[in-house]
């Protein structure tokens, strides 16, 4: 049971003769994370748990919104007030890395006995390593991969899913059927962060990245998806379209075919009233080179904190519930070495065991601290292709214009 000075001075006034002291000094540690503000979630619970579990430790644990995390850490730590621990979206990381707002562990992973670089995938861990040192541990992760109605498929004589774009683009043609409503394919292509998440991976699989993205395999796959929206294979919505609304045209029946994430097999589940299952990405060319998107969050230590051993403590304490991450909130864990759980459901057993496969193969967004910039140039670029205001190649062109100046070269 945790001693508090408030219960001391109550104990004192119902004529205790004196104080007793703590046999320990207690350490009070922050921890920002977006969890808990909609619904309780991995930070939050496991910040509790911590806390319970620790007597010489209390945590003041904040949920903060989305779209507020960033700029409200960058100010807490430009006024001395940053939280000793934060949890931000993995393309984030950098930015604080970079400008020496976050306490490498490089030396603390290597003599720990709970974690291990070794655990993660790579990609996981590329996105809290920066200059060859490591500030952070991942937290969870996801990518993306592409939903197949099995239904539409034997309808339309389609025995396997698409494994390259171009097959992709041919299937989404004899898949569409107008008159019932049925497009080929849908995807997110919006002038935002979802829309990257989207078009990054091809950019990698095509040997560019976020530092090169003119290729001319991505600019062969925007013209493909520029002419499956001009002959109505996919929707002008997904032009417009996050993820969750554009796989939700797949749940319904009006998709044959979704790019999206493993985060949407509860709902499809619930939704869906049809046969499916999921395939790896495409990839550019017959047994080409792979990527795919890489999400999910990172756990990492301000640098300015003064209770480094605590804090990571907590990541340690943070790092042996992995397991339990799945089964409690759905979400994937960012490390090779725990297998899920059997759900019982088969497809969404065989779901998950694609999106695994597919997780050796994303690749962070960047790891770049000017991400949100480059991330602009990136979502501008396929917008201007796939609207017809510039070719594909000229779009790209300039968006490696854009890349160049903000990399300084």
């Amino acid at each position: 049971m945790k001693l508090h000075f408030a219960a001391l001075m109550a104990a004192a006034s119902i004529g205790a003769m004196s104080l007793a002291t703590p046999a320990f000094a207690q350490v009070t540690l922050k921890i920002w994370s977006i969890d808990g503000v909609d619904r309780p979630g991995i930070a939050d619970t496991w910040s509790k748990e911590f806390d319970e579990a620790n007597e010489d430790i209390v945590v003041e644990y904040r949920a903060v919104p989305f779209d507020e995390l960033v700029n409200e850490t960058l100010r807490a730590f430009a006024t001395g007030n940053a939280p000793d621990i934060v949890s931000f979206d993995n393309p984030d990381f950098a930015m604080f890395s970079s400008r020496g707002a976050m306490l490498d562990i490089t030396d603390r992973v290597k003599n720990s006995e709970i974690l291990s670089k070794a655990q993660y995938f790579e990609g996981p861990l590329n996105s809290v390593t920066w200059d060859g040192k490591l500030y952070g541990i991942p937290k969870y992760t996801d990518t993306i991969g592409v939903f197949y109605n099995k239904d539409l498929f034997a309808k339309a004589g389609i025995t396997e899913p698409p494994q390259t774009w171009d097959e992709f683009a041919a299937d989404a043609e004899k898949l569409t059927d107008s008159a019932a409503g049925v497009y080929g394919a849908t995807f997110s292509a919006r002038a935002g962060e979802e829309g990257t998440f989207q078009f990054l991976p091809i950019i990698q699989m095509s040997g560019g990245g976020y530092d090169h993205v003119n290729t001319e395999g991505a600019a062969q796959v925007l013209d493909l998806w520029k002419k499956m929206i001009d002959n109505g294979w996919a929707s002008k919505d997904v032009l417009s379209l996050g993820q969750w609304d554009s796989t939700g045209t797949f749940n319904s029946g009006n998709a044959a075919m979704a790019v999206s994430g493993p985060w949407e097999v509860d709902r499809m589940i619930e939704d869906a009233k049809f046969d499916w299952g999921v395939t790896l990405l495409p990839t550019i060319t017959e047994g080409g080179d792979r990527s795919s998107a890489l999400g999910g969050f990172d756990w990492g230590i301000m640098s300015t904190t003064k209770h480094p051993d605590e804090a990571f403590r907590a990541l340690e304490f943070f790092s042996s519930k992995d397991g339990t991450m799945f089964e409690d909130f759905g979400n994937l864990p960012a490390r090779a070495d725990i297998a899920l759980p059997a759900s019982g459901d088969a497809h969404k057993d065989a779901a998950l065991k694609v999106f695994q496969e597919q997780l050796k193969f994303a690749q962070p967004r960047g790891p770049h601290p000017e991400w949100q910039k480059i991330s602009k140039a990136i979502y501008d670029a396929m917008q201007a292709a796939l609207t017809g205001q510039m070719s594909s190649k000229d779009a790209l062109d300039q968006a490696q214009a854009s890349i160049d100046t903000i990399l300084g070269k």
